[in-house]
């Protein structure tokens, strides 16, 4: 059996493919934003200084990096609806499932990105912001979050390409995201060359956007030094300042 181009490139541009990788990305999305809110707030519990919250922060990143995704899933989607009777109206879809799955397992890996992000600004920055009486709230925001930011955002962005991926263990709980859509064609034809290759070169196609998107918002917010010098020119300056001091 030879690789059929026809078969591919019809698997290609199907709407069934272009659904599938659409909503791929859009449950990637959704799930990345709500994990990123829900991280900061156990990242802030983790760096506090009420026990109890930074207790309850670190068991939530334990708990949910310690369990595998595809068994969070399972339980939200099969025994979700046993526990609470909510959850067997006709609203609760396996997207909803699955971002409700992806979003609070991500937020412990958020957590613990957004808490080294927050942690990497100088003690002394804090102290200086507070100085000139910034409130708490204000420091967190004009001073501390800007810097955080940009440290975050490398691994930020290569947790959303992950997400991306793992959205295809949503297929377990019925959802028709890109990988199902192949699994179903090959299921029907057995013809797992094209339409697996289909799925890879959507998956290709859209980590590519992703990751030429995350080079420029980096290059955005990338550490600008200006007016530095080197050592050696900023001993002569100080020097030089010295001796105008004592004229």
């Amino acid at each position: 059996m030879t690789f059929d181009t026809h078969i591919f490139w019809t698997a290609l541009t199907s709407a069934q493919f272009l659904h599938g990788a659409w909503l791929s990305l859009a449950l990637a999305a959704v799930s990345m934003v709500v994990a990123t809110l829900l991280g900061f707030g156990v990242a802030l519990m983790r760096i506090g200084r009420n026990r109890v919250l930074r207790a309850l922060g670190g068991a939530y990143v334990w708990f949910f990096r310690a369990i595998p995704t595809l068994l969070v899933l399972l339980i939200i989607w099969n025994a979700g609806p046993q526990l609470f009777p909510s959850l067997r109206e006709s609203w609760f879809t396996p997207f909803i499932a699955g971002f409700l799955g992806f979003a609070v397992v991500e937020a412990a890996y958020m957590a613990e990105i957004l808490r080294s992000a927050l942690s990497s600004v100088d003690e002394g920055q804090h102290l200086a912001a507070r100085a000139i009486g910034l409130p708490p709230h204000r420091v967190l925001l004009k001073v501390v979050l800007p810097q955080a930011v940009k440290v975050a955002l490398p691994p930020t962005g290569n947790e959303f390409i992950a997400m991306l991926k793992y959205t295809s263990l949503a297929s377990v709980i019925s959802l028709r995201e890109l990988l199902t859509s192949a699994q179903n064609e090959v299921s029907a034809t057995f013809r797992y060359a094209e339409y697996y290759s289909a799925a890879l070169v959507h998956y290709l196609v859209i980590v590519s956007a992703l990751m030429g998107l995350q080079s420029l918002i980096e290059r955005r917010y990338r550490w600008v030094s200006t007016g530095s010098a080197a050592p050696g020119a900023v001993e002569r300056k100080t020097a030089t300042q010295k001796d105008a001091v004592k004229v």
